[in-house]
Order: C-alpha cells, then structure tokens, then sequence
C-alpha cells in the first residue's frame, strides 16, 4: 500500500517519450559537485534539443529542457504559448495569493507593471549610486587585505550585495546578518517549514518598513513602491509584497553567485587576472563573457496551449525550463564556448530576454563591475587556497559554495 506521500507524488505525464527522458545534472535540490559546473554543459549538449527531466521542477513530476539558445529566447517571447506564473512557491508556502511582481505576470498587466516599476531601477537612477557602491567595495577589499586571505563567498561576495540593497531600499545597514540568513533560508534550503519561516519574515519585515514609509516617505526605492501608482492607482497590498519580494530575492542571490564563479575563475587564471589589472578597462567586457560563460540563473514557465519547442509536442500543464547556462554556452551560437575570451562581446541570456528580462540588470552589472575593479584596484594577486576543493551547487542558481583565495601579504 502506497504512504499518503507516495500517493501524491507527482506523476510523469504519459505524453512524454521514454527516449525524450534523460539524466540532467542541474536537476533537484540542494545538488552539489566538486567538479566545474561547466564540465556538464557539453554533454548536455550532445543530447536532443529539447528533453525531459525528472525532478527538475518543484511543482511536477518533471520538465522539459531546451538546450539551444534560440528556443530559450523564443519562449522567453511567447505569452500565447507559455506562462510565468509558478515560477517561484513563496506566496504559495503561506498560503496568500500574491506571486513576484513582474516576473510572473502575464500580459497584458505585465507590461503595466513593467511600465511603472522599470523606471524605478533605471540605469540613469543606479548611476548616482555609483559612488556609493564603490565605496562599499573598496572599503571591505581594504579590511580583507592584510588576512593575506578570505573566504570569498561569505567574506564578500554575499555581503556586498545586501548592504547595497540595504541602501537602495532605505533599510538598516545592521540588518546585513538577519537578511543573509532569511536569505540562504529560502533560496538554499529543501526544507519547507525553513523556506516557510523565511518568507514570513521577509514579507512582515517587508510590510512594516512600507507602512513607515506611508507615513515618513524618505529618498528610498521603498518608498517609491509605495508611491508607484497603476494606471492612476497604488499598488495593492499583494502587489506591493509581490514586487518588494522580488526585488529581494532577485537582487541578491544571484549577484552573489555570478561573482563567486568569476572571482574563481580569476584565481586560476592569473593570466588573466594580469591582463585585467594591466588593462581594466577590459573588465566591462571581461565581466559579460564571464556572465555567458557562468550564467547560472534557470527560470521556468507553465505552458498554457499546446505547441511544438521543435519536434517535442508541450502540453498544457507542462512546465519548461529555461537554464541561462545551456542558452549561453550553446556550441551552435558561440564558437568554442568553453573557452573564455574578454574580447567575444557575445550576446547572451544570462539576465532573461524579451519582455521578462531582469529588470535589475543595470544594478547588477553595476555591482559585477565595480566588485572587479575594486578587488583588481586593492588585493595583491589571489589565489586559491593551496589544496582547496571547491564545492558548487547544481540546483537552483549554479556556483561556488565556498571560495578560499589566498594573496601575498
């Protein structure tokens, strides 16, 4: 007799070809390797262009993986077909009804949301913090210096991004310690009752500080929420968590682990690192193929009607994956991609494509960008821990655990 778990196990749907179904190493939870994530990408390569995993989406039995960079940034553009909504479990786990603003809307309304919050993240509004988030670097590479060492993903890679998100939001740069927990809680962890605890106290947190903000509107992107209006209105209550959640989750994270790899990447290539610190105006450049070459962010979409992703036939109810990481790395598209060249300038989909790109790109690249200098600008040459093996997770956002570097003192 089946356990009542057992009984609820999601079921591989019947449509789905046993020959379409194979191993992928970017599915499950918690999913770790002390290889190079990359050393997977041309296997993967080698198989169908569209197939099937099991396990790979939180919802379902399974999804399907389009490898090839064009289907990813053709569904990426199809609303008719393909829908966002599902994509993350957080309003979900506490049993509310809201979802991440705008990334999982569907048109029409998400060009709307698109419309009033995008400008709220404009480049021409990121720029003025430039000096602020150099500051923020330099000042923290200068207090690592004289260790002759860090661990880079805890000592800097993780911080960093939260005290500029801490800033850009008007909240507390003490909070730092208690949003890197809530933090690892909802985005590295299986377990429901920690993701559950988590996401409560974000959104109570959340809602709180907007709530001052109602009463004592400050120079502050919460504030600007707050006051953002929708076709001549404010943001309800769902819609405001939804976007405010977003923007934690989405500005953090992902920053974090993006860097890790590239900082690892520089570590054993001092090649590299030499060419960057002779030439930094290169590091723009360096900091985009190093977002195609690690891109490590998989989104998902639910299709709504029946439609072909080449020869596959995706039903209503499946659910697709978009992995960044086979789009960007796709040997029909870049030649020789396993190979990093700072002069590529390649197109990639590192940050989404169409209408559902980041729409925190600009502050991202930002912070990528002034992380590199700053690092190259202060620490002697670094690299890894003599002996150090290198831990990287394989589910959810792809990259270093750990990253021990080392530096003459």
């Amino acid at each position: 007799m089946q356990s009542s778990s057992e009984a609820a196990s999601p079921v591989r749907p019947a449509h789905v070809p046993d020959a379409l179904v194979r191993p992928y190493p970017f599915a499950g939870l918690e999913r770790t390797t002390t290889a190079d994530p990359r050393s997977f990408l041309p296997e993967v390569h080698k198989g169908p262009a569209v197939f099937w995993a099991d396990g790979a989406h939180h919802l379902a039995a399974g999804a399907w993986i389009p490898r090839r960079f064009e289907d990813l940034q053709k569904i990426n553009m199809d609303s008719e077909h393909f829908s966002p909504r599902g994509m993350s479990p957080y309003g979900a786990l506490l049993g509310e009804s809201w979802f991440l603003l705008p990334v999982e809307a569907d048109p029409p309304v998400h060009a709307l949301y698109r419309l009033a919050l995008s400008p709220l993240l404009a480049a021409s509004r990121i720029a003025v913090l430039d000096d602020k988030i150099r500051s923020y670097a330099r000042t923290r590479m200068e207090a690592l210096k004289p260790a002759g060492g860090c661990e880079f993903v805890t000592d800097f890679a993780f911080e960093f991004p939260i005290r500029v998100f801490l800033d850009l939001m008007g909240l507390p740069q003490e909070g730092m310690s208690q949003f890197l927990a809530w933090e690892h809680m909802i985005l590295r962890s299986s377990n429901r009752e920690e993701m559950t605890e988590a996401t409560r106290s974000i959104t109570e947190y959340l809602e709180a500080e907007c709530e001052s903000r109602r009463v004592n509107p400050k120079n502050d992107l919460l504030t600007l929420c707050v006051e953002a209006e929708i076709e001549g209105r404010k943001l309800t209550r769902d819609e405001l968590t939804g976007f405010c959640f977003n923007l934690f989750v989405g500005g953090l994270d992902t920053v974090s682990t993006n860097m890790s790899s590239h900082f690892r990447y520089l570590a054993e290539r001092p090649d590299q690192q030499r060419l960057l610190r002779a030439h930094p105006e290169k590091i723009p450049d360096a900091v985009e193929e190093l977002m195609r070459a690690y891109a490590g962010v998989t989104t998902s979409r639910r299709c709504i009607v029946e439609t072909q992703i080449g020869d596959v036939t995706v039903m209503p109810g499946d659910f697709v994956m978009l992995p960044t990481m086979l789009g960007s790395n796709d040997p029909e598209v870049f030649e020789n991609p396993e190979l990093i060249d700072f002069d590529r300038k390649p197109r990639h989909v590192s940050f989404g494509y169409g209408p559902h790109i980041c729409i925190g790109i600009h502050l991202a690249r930002r912070e990528l960008r002034i992380a590199m200098e700053q690092a190259l600008a202060v620490l002697p040459e670094f690299s890894l821990e003599p002996g150090a093996e290198i831990t990287s997770y394989l589910a959810g956002i792809v990259g270093p655990r750990e990253l021990p570097l080392v530096w003459a003192r």
